[in-house]
């Protein structure tokens, strides 16, 4: 009787090696896994930008600060900015992009008759036919405020309307802290002192939104 002997061992077929295969990566995936709450999900996940909560965090303790820091007296920044607009904007002014400058600004005037949401201010050294005003409210427009900040930038956000929505609430801070406290209509005729910012668009009409007024 003869006996064979094997001559090599056998080799498994290639269906149970790929679903061995299979198997493997299913447990790995299973232990690597985290498996999360509802409630810990929402918290982990980005939180929604707060106009409000931005606004009430960087209003008073940063953006006023700056916009006084950098502000430059009014009759020295509109000679400048008369006699070479775009010099002016690069030595006093702040901008992103190819945009308007935007500047910090303060001055001594005698307030007028506020109409329409300005407070008209007749500010000595100006150049003639120049036209100031304060925004006082109710509605409070544009960006000054953000832009003259000099800190606050678009890549902050997440898009533009996060960006807009933070110019905004600087604005609502702004009327909440300063203008409805102030007796507009008693100013008429009065000297006042005012420190705010604007974007400058023509030298001879000036809208500044202010941060002060004394």
């Amino acid at each position: 009787m003869t006996t064979t002997v094997p001559t090599g061992r056998r080799r498994l077929p290639a269906r149970w090696i790929a679903a061995a295969a299979i198997a493997l990566l299913i447990v790995a995936m299973a232990v690597s896994t985290e498996y999360r709450t509802v409630e810990s999900a929402r918290a982990a996940a980005p939180k929604a930008f707060d106009p409000a909560a931005y606004g009430a965090q960087n209003y008073q303790a940063k953006v006023v600060p700056a916009i006084r820091s950098a502000a430059v007296e009014l009759p020295t920044l509109l000679k400048a900015a008369t006699e070479d607009k775009e010099a002016a904007g690069q030595k006093y002014g702040k901008r992103q992009g190819t945009g308007p400058y935007t500047f910090a600004v303060k001055a001594t005037g005698e307030a007028g008759k506020a109409r329409s949401g300005l407070l008209p201010v007749t500010v000595e050294g100006l150049p003639d036919g120049t036209r100031v005003s304060l925004q006082i409210g109710p509605a409070i427009n544009g960006t000054a405020l953000r832009d003259a900040a000099g800190f606050i930038t678009f890549g902050q956000f997440t898009n533009q309307v996060e960006y807009a929505d933070a110019a905004t609430a600087l604005n609502n801070e702004m009327r909440a802290k300063l203008l409805n406290g102030l007796d507009v209509a008693a100013l008429d005729g009065k000297e006042i002192t005012f420190t705010g910012a604007f974007t400058l668009l023509t030298p001879q009409t000036v809208t500044i939104t202010p941060v002060e007024i004394s």
